[in-house]
């Protein structure tokens, strides 16, 4: 299992502080859910480990069945079974993804979104292509928001994802805040955020 990326607090702490500036007058939900997020970076060097298993545990009780395989060896997510020999946050991400999923896709193949950075067989993967690149985009940011705060919410170091999938970049301005705040509404009125910022044990039931 790969290690997690080291994270340089010193030279973070100004940009997480430019960050909680510009959501000074968001919602108390967006403010709860980011100082969860900020507030993760204690747990940075703790137990991977246990990360791990708490992450396969997560993946199980979403009835994704957790397989002790590489995504490397075939599919991150067959239709069937998630490849657990990866790192937490993958596993979590791809809850996040099963989570938001159409019922039509959660099912099939990397969720018909093509494949992964981590998927082996490239070609099959993509070949169950469902969306066009708008909407993947789309369902990706929100995944990756829902699976940041499923790291939190496990006492994970979300911070290190919430970084390596750019919502620190551009830190401080209005549009950054904006569109966090945009996303974590929309995961909340898809009912899998609740209205403390919580994530829920529910799967998205609306169809592309």
């Amino acid at each position: 299992m790969t290690s997690l990326t080291p994270l340089p607090i010193e030279a973070i702490e100004p940009t997480l502080a430019q960050y909680d500036a510009a959501l000074a007058l968001a919602p108390p939900v967006a403010r709860q859910v980011w100082h969860r997020i900020a507030a993760s970076r204690r747990h940075i060097g703790g137990d991977e480990t246990s990360w791990h298993a708490d992450a396969v545990d997560l993946c199980a009780v979403f009835g994704m069945n957790p397989i002790a395989r590489s995504p490397q060896d075939s599919l991150s997510w067959d239709g069937h079974s998630v490849a657990t020999r990866t790192e937490a946050s993958v596993l979590i991400h791809e809850v996040a993804h099963f989570q938001l999923a159409s019922p039509a896709r959660r099912f099939m193949p990397d969720f018909c979104l093509g494949a992964g950075p981590e998927t082996g067989k490239i070609d099959y993967a993509n070949g169950f292509l469902g969306l066009d690149t708008d909407r993947r985009e789309i369902e990706e940011q929100r995944t990756s928001l829902l699976g940041v705060i499923w790291e939190a919410e496990l006492g994970q170091p979300a911070i290190l994802a919430f970084q390596e999938q750019n919502w620190l970049e551009g830190a401080g301005r209005a549009s950054t805040a904006a569109f966090f705040v945009d996303v974590l509404t929309t995961v909340i009125e898809m009912g899998l955020v609740d209205a403390e910022g919580r994530p829920l044990l529910a799967l998205r039931c609306t169809a592309d």
